[in-house]
């Protein structure tokens, strides 16, 4: 849909001449379509939009809420339980199954809200020429062969083949990376000629910064370049992320493990004789106990907490599970323009005779805006530089907007936009000095002639200033000025002027000569005997917070790889400049076309391209396969940008990262992650805040499993040898749902250990339980349950309890157990009083409501007769602090001498 079918011109009307494509295209430069040629072309070729990217529907976010495999389980259980007549455990299971589903459901939902208010855009339109006479109609009505008419400030809405072009420039970052506007003009090209260099075409989603022009509509909707890259985000698939995967392999772990459990207790009971309905309600109660059901439940508030926090810090997550996924984070491939740097141009330096002013940028932020009484530098007594920014606020036609008492703004051409910052800071501005040097003529930038001249009247003669091309302001110069006044310019003098402009080339400047002189009458030639004043170099900033975010990042272990469609020498002063890179010794910049897809590099180029850390010249295929390369090194990618170019990339990492303001609405919807302030270091807070989260993931789930194997094993061991069961299934069930619950919610909660940003990446391939972590389960899981038996077996022989009130001891002792085992889940570098589990104040409100909980089971009739718990009198409740206190000291003096089984380790 949208290209045109243009025979020999079709995919390369930048190798042919527009009259050419206009002959192809069956349209009249001087009239345009007709309205009958336009309705025939709209039906063939459709409206000029992108197709939308499908909305996640309220009905599909809920859905997805039961598609894990713990929620198939939980729903086995509940079936179970119904078939067998325990309508009671079936509705306790299926509430948890919906309680979960609804607090996943709910956060969501809140993100995708919060996505669709950036989302927000006004309508785009066009000025064409049908009929004979201009228009002005929405973009998505344009159609091939429409001509279409371009000056400053017009968003392109369609790719168009130039006819006309008027010192036109187009600013194309969003599409192809470049940090300065591109010179455009009408001539054919090469057909090889790369996307970046067709300097005859302008594309759908670009900016047009100075100039007219007209263009020849070529290419609408999914057929432009943009419409190109929005299919490689559509052909891109989801990613199935790292904890999904995870909890997924031990929900398939649990289900054998608790199928096994219940078929050899059951089994053996059967063959010592015991009734057949016991075995059946004691493998209801195993089946029970293997499960955590307070699992789901306490992993998506876990996420959702985080998700909220980092939503606090400016980072918008779209989905839960890519919190836990920012953690993993080992490698990050970032954009340059508008994510290390600014997005604007900025004066560096300015180089006159004998002398070099460098420029910091401080208080030059042509985007966000500068502060309108910020103090300027006093470069009142340096003559020559005075004179050199005077000359290129004059010779300027970019104007500052004044929105308040405290903002500014620029317009029009950011090279232009930042002569006027830097003339500001010399208190030199523009309507104030055209008020002392009213403008009387103007020579607009020519791209033959590579200059711009105005003429401003002072008293009875004129000041002529000039800016413009070194190499050529050089060639129409005669004198210089120097300190002590002006002298002849000669040779020697143009030769050393254009190698000082190749040195500040190499350093990824952008250089504009800026030269003056008097003349008696208006009509003068603007280009001779010009008096040379000096070279102005211009860079888009690194942003001041980068350099900073990368060192956490290195400290952290985590790679940056600077990915990006600008030139080779650009990106790599980029990168000595926020220190991505120590120095140009031995620093390869590595081109996008050496990036091939992974399966078909040989094992010394994928060596060699996993350790480059600047790409440049790079396409949105090759930033894909970048992407993949490092994805099939085991490393967890995330990809920051926000132009239209980085949208299938964001889509293809683990973590695709857009940017909140600068970013196009088609990189916000392929990201997990937006930056609504656009910081690159909110990437590193949204890591530490992924790992904070999978440690205490790591903490509750060994917490619960830890929990459900003493059930598991206590039940088991009092079924095999023919005692009561220390806890019946709805206990169990219970237990999992309210006691245990809200524990594991405060170990998710947490905030974590401020040092974790010290520690390495873990590895991608780690599960989310060790082999360690497993011995430490099998632990704890006997200490609790030898208490637990302990506790039954005195009850019933010491204390000579009834079996109720016995049963009622053991459960208590379990309960209780399992309360002061969550002391046992810190780290055992921690202190054993202050730690990240006595500071954390949700542990304490858990353990209080629990505990109140707990005596309201027991005395509260209702509650208590369903419970089947009976009232275990003043030494029953000693037995059960004692017998519950025993496993957590035990945990406590273990951890002390190192000899744990290493449950908190990272």
């Amino acid at each position: 849909m949208g290209k045109a079918e243009l025979g020999g011109v079709l995919g390369s009307p930048w190798a042919h001449s527009w009259q050419e494509v206009l002959d192809a295209l069956r349209v009249s430069a001087e009239s345009g379509l007709n309205s009958v040629e336009v309705r025939r072309r709209r039906k063939r070729y459709g409206p000029n939009r992108l197709r939308e990217a499908k909305a996640r529907s309220a009905w599909l976010i809920l859905a997805e809420q039961f598609r894990s495999l713990m929620i198939v389980l939980l729903a086995a259980a509940a079936a179970l339980s119904f078939v067998l007549g325990d309508w009671v455990e079936g509705l306790a299971i299926m509430a948890v199954i919906f309680i979960n589903a609804g607090i996943g459901f709910l956060t969501e939902l809140r993100a995708v809200r919060s996505m669709e208010a950036l989302y927000r855009m006004g309508r785009v339109t066009a000025r064409v020429r049908r009929e004979g006479r201009t228009q002005e109609i929405l973009s998505e009505d344009l159609v091939p062969g429409d001509i279409v008419l371009l000056e400053g400030g017009d968003v392109i809405a369609a790719d168009l083949r130039l006819t006309e072009a008027s010192k036109l420039q187009v600013d194309e970052s969003a599409l192809t990376g470049e940090s300065f506007p591109v010179s455009k003009d009408a001539g054919p090209l090469s057909p090889d000629t790369s996307l970046a260099e067709r300097a005859n075409m302008v594309f759908k989603g670009t900016a047009v910064t100075r100039g007219s022009g007209e263009g020849l509509v070529v290419a609408t909707g999914m057929g432009t370049e943009l419409g190109q890259i929005s299919s490689l985000v559509e052909e891109t698939k989801d990613e199935e992320t790292p904890l999904e995967r995870r909890l997924d392999q031990m929900s398939r772990r649990l289900i054998w493990v608790t199928l096994a459990i219940v078929v050899l207790v059951a089994a053996a009971g059967i063959l010592a004789g015991k009734e057949m309905f016991l075995m059946i309600e004691t493998a209801i109660a195993l089946a029970v106990a293997a499960v955590p059901e307070g699992l789901p439940i306490v992993a998506t508030i876990a996420l959702a907490r985080g998700m909220w926090r980092m939503a606090r810090r400016n980072a918008l997550i779209n989905r839960l599970s890519a919190v836990e996924t920012l953690g993993a984070t080992n490698v990050i491939c970032t954009d340059k323009t508008g994510t290390l740097t600014e997005n604007r141009m900025a004066v560096s330096e300015i180089v006159l005779e004998s002398q070099t002013i460098p420029f910091d940028g401080d208080g030059v932020l042509a985007e966000s805006g500068v502060s309108k009484d910020r103090k300027s530098v006093d470069f009142s007594k340096n003559r020559i530089l005075r004179e050199a920014l005077e000359v290129g606020v004059l010779c300027n036609n970019a104007s500052l907007d004044i929105h308040d008492s405290e903002r500014i703004r620029a317009i029009g051409d950011p090279l232009e936009a930042a002569l006027l910052f830097a003339g500001a800071r010399a208190q030199i501005h523009r309507e104030e000095l055209n008020r002392k040097l009213p403008e009387v003529r103007e020579e607009a930038f020519d791209s033959d002639v590579k200059m711009m001249a105005t003429f401003h009247r002072d008293e009875d003669r004129f000041k002529v200033a000039v800016k413009g091309a070194p190499e050529v302001v050089l060639e129409v110069s005669s004198q210089i000025r120097t300190i002590e006044g002006q002298r002849a310019m000669g040779v020697t003098d143009r030769k050393r002027w254009l190698r000082r402009n190749e040195e500040m080339a190499e350093k990824g400047l952008r250089v504009l000569a800026l030269a003056t002189k008097e003349v008696a009458t208006i009509d003068a030639e603007p280009y001779d005997q010009l008096i040379f004043l000096g070279l102005v170099g211009l860079i888009d900033p690194p942003r001041s917070d980068v350099r900073q975010a990368i060192t956490s990042c290195r400290d952290a272990g985590i790679r940056v790889i600077m990915v990006t469609g600008d030139q080779a020498e650009t990106a790599r002063n980029v990168g000595l400049a926020v220190d991505l890179i120590d120095t140009t010794d031995g620093v390869a910049v590595v081109p996008g076309k050496e990036i091939g897809n992974p399966d078909r590099l040989s094992e010394a180029d994928r060596k060699r391209l996993l350790q480059v850390l600047i790409f440049a010249r790079v396409s949105p295929k090759q930033k894909l396969d970048l992407i993949a390369l490092h994805q099939g090194n085991n490393s967890v990618v995330a990809m920051t940008g926000d132009g239209v170019n980085d949208a299938p990339a964001l889509k293809k990492a683990d973590i695709g990262v857009a940017m909140g303001q600068r970013g196009t609405q088609v990189a916000r919807e392929a990201a997990d992650m937006i930056l609504k302030d656009d910081a690159f270091p909110t990437i590193v807070v949204a890591i530490e805040q992924g790992r904070v989260i999978f440690n205490n993931i790591r903490k509750f789930v060994l917490y619960l499993i830890s929990c459900n194997v003493s059930e598991i094993m206590a039940v088991s061991l009092a079924s095999l040898v023919n005692a009561p069961l220390p806890i019946l299934p709805l206990q169990i069930l219970f237990l999992n749902l309210v006691t245990d619950v809200f524990p594991a919610l405060a170990l998710g909660v947490g905030e974590g250990d401020p040092t974790i940003m010290n520690d390495r990446p873990r590895d991608p391939r780690e599960p989310i339980l060790t082999r360690h972590h497993w011995l430490a389960i099998g632990g704890y899981g006997l200490t609790m349950t030898l208490s637990v038996l302990g506790a039954l077996t005195l009850a019933l022989i010491w204390l000579k309890m009834g079996e109720g009130q016995a049963v009622t001891v053991s459960f208590l002792t379990l309960a209780f157990t399992q309360l002061w085992h969550v002391f046992n889940m810190r780290d055992r570098r921690s202190g054993l009083i202050l730690n990240e589990i006595t500071r954390n104040p949700f542990v304490w409100g858990a353990l209080a409501l629990c505990v109140t909980l707990l005596l309201l089971a027991v005395y509260i009739p209702g509650l208590a007769s369903v419970l089947k718990l009976e009232n275990p009198g003043a030494t029953g409740w000693i037995l059960v602090i004692v017998m519950s206190l025993i496993p957590c000291l035990l945990g406590q003096i273990l951890k002390s001498k190192g000899l744990d089984w290493r449950a908190a380790k990272r």
